[in-house]
């Protein structure tokens, strides 16, 4: 999962979703630095990539592109299931999408003695691009696309997925919707392990 789903997994904990978001920026057990709900955010994350990658229905969807895509092919579906998540943002939640995301930019930018430097250098081309509204259209998933290609110096042509995802749209919309609903029974387990 992309960073919209990492957020909305958060369960609406300003520094539990912190951690989640920033996860992939802080390696090894470096996470002990952080406070214990940022903490908790991170652990959170990994525990979302784990259940992710192990899955029978995302690994299904994956590998429709694995054979062009190779090792990439889980980055391009962790964007396309965001796609699918911000397409039918109010079955999961009753903020508007629009909302949602300009306050979650307002929180980092309250908060951004508390992020990542890597993060902080993201952050102003994440809101001025309006990254988690953008995942929305096709338009904005190739954009996506194209702007991580370019951050892994061009190696597969990752924009060029926008092909398979019209090619298997309606397959990856129903594969999307039912790991979903497991992953996010999964994440109420965590969180309130984590709680006790």
């Amino acid at each position: 999962m992309n960073f919209l789903a990492h957020i909305y997994l958060s369960d609406s904990n300003d520094l539990i979703t912190i951690g989640n978001f920033m996860a992939d920026s802080i390696r090894g057990n470096r996470y002990l630095d952080y406070d214990g709900e940022i903490q908790k955010g991170i652990i959170l994350h990994r525990a979302i990539d784990t259940f992710t990658d192990a899955h029978p229905i995302y690994r299904k969807s994956k590998h429709r592109l694995h054979d062009k895509y190779g090792h990439y092919s889980g980055v391009i579906m962790d964007i396309v299931y965001d796609h699918y998540l911000a397409k039918n943002w109010n079955q999961y939640s009753d903020i508007p999408l629009e909302v949602y995301a300009a306050d979650f930019y307002q929180l980092l930018q309250n908060r951004h003695d508390l992020l990542t430097e890597k993060i902080q250098k993201m952050l102003p081309y994440m809101i001025a691009r309006n990254w988690l509204v953008s995942y929305s259209s096709l338009e904005g998933l190739e954009m996506i696309l194209f702007q991580m290609d370019y951050k892994t110096k061009n190696r597969v042509h990752m924009q060029e997925a926008i092909v398979e995802v019209k090619e298997y749209y309606e397959e990856f919309e129903t594969e999307f919707t039912l790991f979903f609903e497991e992953l996010r029974l999964h994440c109420k387990e965590i969180l309130f392990k984590l709680s006790l």
